[in-house]
C-alpha cells in the first residue's frame, strides 16, 4: 500500500464501517473500541495497557472515546460512519444528512416491526400485484411529504416507548406525531417475483397480543380491525410470495420500513422488509459516485483483527491500522 502522511500522534479522525446484518450497531462499536484502545494510531502510547483504578475489578481504560453517526438495526447493514477521539464531535452531522438505502420487501404479510424480525401481524392476498402496479404507486411517495412513524418503534411519548404501547394494549396519549421527510429518489430496482428465498417469521402474535395492538391502534382510528384476508387466487403449495428491491435516497429521520409498509398496503396487499442496506450516509458510501466520497472499510478488517491482530508492517502498523488510514478522514 502507498504511504499515507499522518501529523503528530495520536490522531482524531472519521472512517466507514460496512456494519453486517445481525449485530447491533453498539456491538460493531465495542469491537472497535477495544482495538482503537490498543493502537497508537489513536492512543498515545504511554497510555495502551494500562488499568483503570476504579472500585471493583480491574479493567482497561477506555482510552479514547468513539461513537456512530446513526443507528442502524439488528436486521440493516452497511454504511456506518465512526467518529474517534475529536471525530465523535463530527457525529451529529450525520444524523440530518441525506442517506440512500436498499431494501427488499416480501409482499402478503404484515409485522408488528414492519420487517423480518418481527411477529406476523395478518396475512394478505399478494398473487395480483405486480412491477407495473407497483411502479405506479411510486411517485405517490416521492418528493416531500409527511411520514407517521411505527407504532413499533424506540420513539418515545409521555416517557415510554410506543412499543410498549403497542405490546401492553395502553391507548396512546395522543396521535404519534407525524414527520417531515423528504423522498429524493424512489425506484425498483429487481422485481423478484416468486424466484427467492424469503419466507414469513414463523412466530404470529397471539391472540392477547393481536388484542393489545388492535386497542392501541384504535386509540387512533376507531376503524381499525386487525384480521387474516383470504388469497382468492390459486397458490401452489411451493409458491412463494412475490418480492421486489427497492432503492432509495432519503432525508434524515426517513423511516424505510414505513415506506415499504405503506407501499404495499397502496397496491392492496400487506407486506415488510426482509433485507436492509444502508448504501450512503453523507459522504460516506459503499461505492463511491460522487466526488468527495469516502468508501467504507469491510467488516472483516476489524473482526479479523479481533481474533488475530497479525503482524506489523515496516512503518509499526498492523494490518487493520493500515486499512483505517487508507481511508481515514483526519479531524483536528
Amino acid at each position: 500500500m502507498p504511504k499515507v502522511s499522518l501529523p503528530a500522534l495520536p490522531v482524531s479522525g472519521l472512517f466507514g464501517v460496512v456494519k453486517p446484518s445481525g449485530p447491533t450497531s453498539m456491538a460493531v462499536v465495542n469491537s472497535i473500541q477495544n482495538l482503537v484502545n490498543k493502537s497508537k494510531l489513536f492512543v498515545d502510547e504511554a497510555k495502551i495497557g494500562k488499568v483503570a483504578k476504579k472500585k471493583g475489578r480491574p479493567r482497561l481504560q477506555k482510552n479514547v472515546k468513539i461513537g456512530q453517526g446513526g443507528t442502524l438495526d439488528p436486521l440493516a447493514d452497511g454504511v456506518l460512519v465512526i467518529g474517534v477521539g475529536k471525530g465523535t464531535k463530527e457525529l451529529a452531522s450525520f444524523l440530518d444528512c441525506t442517506k440512500e438505502y436498499v431494501t427488499t420487501c416480501l409482499l402478503g404479510c404484515e409485522t408488528d416491526s414492519y420487517d423480518s424480525k418481527g411477529k406476523v401481524v395478518r396475512k394478505t392476498p399478494w398473487k395480483h400485484v405486480d412491477e407495473a402496479l407497483v411502479q405506479a404507486k411510486l411517485s405517490q411517495f416521492t418528493g416531500e411529504t409527511i411520514q407517521t412513524p411505527p407504532i413499533f418503534s424506540a420513539l418515545k411519548m409521555d416517557g415510554m416507548p410506543l412499543y410498549e404501547y403497542a405490546r401492553k394494549g395502553i391507548p396512546l396519549p395522543r396521535p404519534i406525531a407525524p414527520r417531515d421527510v423528504t423522498v429524493h429518489n424512489l425506484e425498483i430496482v429487481q422485481w423478484l417475483g416468486t424466484d427467492h428465498s424469503f419466507a414469513y417469521p414463523t412466530e404470529s402474535l397471539s391472540d392477547d397480543e393481536l388484542h393489545a395492538l388492535e386497542k392501541a391502534m384504535k386509540s387512533l382510528d376507531d376503524n381499525v380491525e386487525i384480521k387474516d384476508e383470504p388469497e382468492p387466487l390459486p397458490v401452489a403449495p411451493e409458491e412463494r410470495p412475490s418480492a421486489f428491491v427497492l432503492k432509495m435516497k432519503v432525508s434524515s429521520g426517513t423511516y424505510v420500513r414505513s415506506i415499504v409498509h405503506d407501499l404495499a398496503h397502496a397496491v392492496g396487499s400487506s407486506g415488510h422488509v426482509v433485507t436492509l442496506q444502508r448504501s450512503r450516509q453523507g459522504r460516506f458510501v459503499l461505492q463511491p459516485e460522487e466526488e468527495g466520497d469516502r468508501i467504507c472499510l469491510p467488516w472483516e478488517v476489524f473482526s479479523e483483527a479481533t481474533d488475530n491482530p497479525g503482524e506489523a508492517d515496516e512503518d509499526g502498523w498492523l494490518p487493520w491500522e493500515r486499512e483505517v488510514i487508507q481511508q481515514l478522514e483526519i479531524v483536528q
